[in-house]
């Protein structure tokens, strides 16, 4: 045995600690977290080689992945007629021909995840904070400046209190507060007033998302049992997503598409 392999001899003849595995998956996890921070510190020609590292890595993982995802399905083909003489008991069978696709629940599923939507509005105009937000002076002279009201339409649940006024960071007045949108369905071509059940993302800012925020180009939930879509496996829908296609602030409404 080499001198240098009693580290590897030791484990033949006594075997890991107990704790051996997790200590292991502890390590990896942790070593995300590592990199991420070295990535960030490191300067220099140093960080340019990391940086290259990390590239060839992360296209080498893209590849795997990919090759994971791939599978392979048998199509039924009626046009595939065989070649040469057919024995009797291959005449019933079907041609087939092998294709390589990508599963529909792992595109659908990547798809969220990324959180990426084929929308009607790809981009939106940008707001800045002075604009989404006036400041409200308070105490006793007025000095203080750590309150704002909202100034675009938002969206507040049934179950909202408010919090009391001497606390309340962001107040978000009653008068542009919206339950109901006008959703065009693109297939239907037709437009119902349906009531919104949450606001699933804005564009702006997640803090907007969390405020309720209702502008152009807002993702937002509604509710859509009254049109009466089912599922495929035949379950009535219930929530869908539709984008608000115009200026809440200015029509006085909201107008939006369903994303179908």
């Amino acid at each position: 045995m080499p001198q240098n392999e009693y580290i590897e001899e030791s484990i033949r003849r006594h075997g890991r600690r107990m704790d051996h595995a997790e200590r292991k998956r502890k390590r990896e996890a942790r070593k995300v977290h590592k990199d991420a921070e070295f990535a960030q510190k490191v300067h220099g020609l140093k960080a340019k080689l990391y940086n290259k590292k990390r590239h060839s890595e992360k296209i080498q993982m893209k590849k795997t992945l990919k090759m994971h995802d791939e599978k392979n399905a048998k199509q039924k083909t009626d046009d595939a007629v065989p070649d040469g003489a057919v024995p009797a008991y291959l005449l019933d069978r079907e041609g087939q021909q092998r294709a390589k696709v990508l599963s529909n629940m792992l595109k659908q599923k990547r798809k969220e995840k990324a959180g990426k939507w084929n929308v009607p509005l790809p981009k939106v105009r940008g707001i800045a904070e002075d604009e989404m937000f006036k400041v409200v002076k308070t105490g006793k002279s007025k000095s203080k400046a750590w309150k704002r009201m909202v100034t675009k339409p938002t969206f507040v649940g049934d179950g909202f209190t408010r919090k009391p006024p001497k606390y309340e960071r962001f107040i978000r007045p009653m008068a542009l507060r919206y339950k109901k949108a006008n959703v065009t369905h693109p297939e239907l071509k037709a437009t119902f007033q349906l009531p919104i059940i949450g606001v699933k993302k804005n564009p702006q800012s997640p803090m907007y998302t969390q405020l309720g925020v209702l502008t152009k180009g807002t993702i937002i939930e509604v509710n859509v049992a009254e049109l009466g879509l089912v599922t495929t496996g035949g379950k009535v829908l219930w929530g869908k997503y539709a984008q608000i296609t115009n200026n809440p602030e200015n029509d006085g409404c909201i107008n939006a598409l369903l994303l179908v």
